[in-house]
């Protein structure tokens, strides 16, 4: 069934690529909107149509409104999927498109407004059973009220913007001393990143596990949860390595999870796809992080233990159409693994590579998959995600999937840039990492460690990054 005739790709990279092949088997026409940075891109040549909408600067291109609603309207497009980051969170942008006539391939714009919000988000999950860290309810902007707040709640604490997201805008503090000249420092990230300054205070929740549900719900009341990603491996809050089942939870807490999910999403009347994140502690105690209204990155590793494909949902349930899958029908097979292949050098603090790639050959071979925008002569822009390719792993079991994971990296052939495959190969040699026992700040510690072996010196302690 062609649930629309055309649609408009407000995105680049592979996630663009990633739609146009969800867009055409459903037999839909795509149309890229690109910057002239990215003319040459393997979305621009696989997409039926494409629209320059602005200069290399994504203030100018990706996240310009009017040139993006301008472009799906001038080709005749029914409906805008707006990817991961750029615009895909931004209520404003959901709200004209629907105002124009079109479909938004995401949630209602007031939902996109409350969830943005991380504030009214806790209280309206907290109102609906789910267990939220020990915080703020209201804005903080003097540090005397940081201060005394913190000292009911204990230390250490999270800093964190009230309309922040993917992993910026966030300072921790472990005494007074550092909460005061953190503050201001977030406080002005805020600004920066979010265009307000507004930030809240949450206990830290110590040797911690990241932990997200994917959910999916349709207009028509219906609401199916599809399991759950650990994504633990985390560089400076963002994710470089994931994983679908979590190796740490047990099926108990995994239903508790997905059905404190459905409750967020019943309680907000979220609709689409969306992924609800959560703090799992050395306790085994579940908190309720935040809620990211679009499709994730690592939303591949969820579709291989589970066979359904989430851009297809997107799309359909955009069109107004049910669930293709009830949650009696919904079953985990195997276990799936992501690496996040990036322009960065690891072993110069990932420091960004951008060039051009001169060889580029994809891994193969049973239970490989690649989501990737990189051929052999592409430049790659220095405006944008240094994201080259996302490198998927299926196996049995884990075990499995790991080992095909390190063989599908060290068949990778990458030249001309530097990428982050040598420091994924050391990850997946860990043995904390093989026994699935990694917490949020494994990262931080074993990079030092792997830096200073490389470049044959002595190891240096670990250190607490702020």
């Amino acid at each position: 069934m062609v649930v629309f005739r055309k649609v408009l790709i407000a995105n680049r990279g592979e996630i663009a690529v990633r739609v146009i092949r969800a867009c055409r088997e459903l037999g839909i026409q795509t149309v890229v909107g690109h910057s002239e940075a990215d003319r040459a891109s393997l979305p621009v040549m696989l997409a039926d149509e494409a629209v320059c909408i602005g200069p290399p600067a994504s203030d100018k291109s990706y996240l310009n409104i009017p040139n993006v609603v301008s472009a799906a309207l001038v080709t005749g497009c029914e409906a805008v999927h707006p990817g991961y980051g750029f615009l895909s969170e931004n209520a404003y942008l959901a709200e004209v498109v629907e105002q124009c006539g079109l479909r938004f391939v995401g949630p209602p714009p007031e939902v996109i407004e409350k969830l943005g919000d991380k504030l009214t988000a806790r209280r309206l999950m907290r109102e609906a059973g789910l267990p939220t860290v020990p915080g703020s309810d209201q804005p903080l902007h003097r540090s005397e009220d940081a201060v005394d707040l913190a000292r009911q709640i204990g230390y250490p604490v999270m800093i964190k913007a009230v309309a922040g997201g993917g992993g910026r805008g966030i300072r921790s503090a472990y005494d007074e001393q550092e909460l005061i000249r953190q503050l201001p420092i977030a406080q002005a990230e805020a600004l920066t990143h979010f265009g307000s300054g507004a930030v809240y205070l949450e206990r830290m929740v110590q040797n911690a596990h990241h932990v997200e549900v994917q959910v999916v719900a349709d207009a028509h009341g219906n609401v199916v949860s599809l399991g759950e990603r650990d994504c633990s491996l985390q560089r400076r809050r963002q994710k470089i390595v994931e994983e679908a089942p979590s190796p740490v939870l047990d099926d108990t807490l995994r239903r508790r999870l997905g059905e404190l999910a459905a409750a967020g999403v019943r309680k907000t009347g979220y609709r689409n796809a969306g992924t609800f994140e959560f703090l799992f502690d050395g306790n085994r105690d579940l908190y309720f992080m935040e809620v990211n209204c679009r499709i994730q990155v690592e939303h591949g590793v969820t579709e291989m233990v589970t066979g359904i494909d989430l851009v297809k949902e997107q799309i359909r349930i955009a069109a107004g159409e049910p669930l293709s899958v009830t949650q009696e029908e919904v079953g985990l097979r195997g276990h799936a693994i992501e690496c996040r292949v990036t322009a960065e050098s690891p072993a110069r603090g990932f420091a960004p590579s951008a060039g051009t790639i001169d060889t580029f050959i994809q891994p193969g071979g049973p239970g490989i998959r690649v989501d990737t925008h990189c051929y052999a002569g592409y430049l790659t822009p220095p405006y944008y995600d240094s994201l080259l390719a996302k490198v998927m792993a299926w196996g049995r079991d884990r075990p499995e999937a790991l080992d095909r994971m390190d063989r599908a990296l060290r068949e990778t052939r990458i030249t001309g840039v530097e990428t982050s495959i040598p420091y994924h190969l050391s990850l997946l040699a860990e043995p904390a990492f093989r026994r699935g026992d990694v917490t949020i700040d494994f990262v931080s510690n074993h990079l030092e460690m792997w830096s200073a072996a490389r470049l044959g010196v002595a190891k240096p302690h670990p250190v607490r990054v702020s």
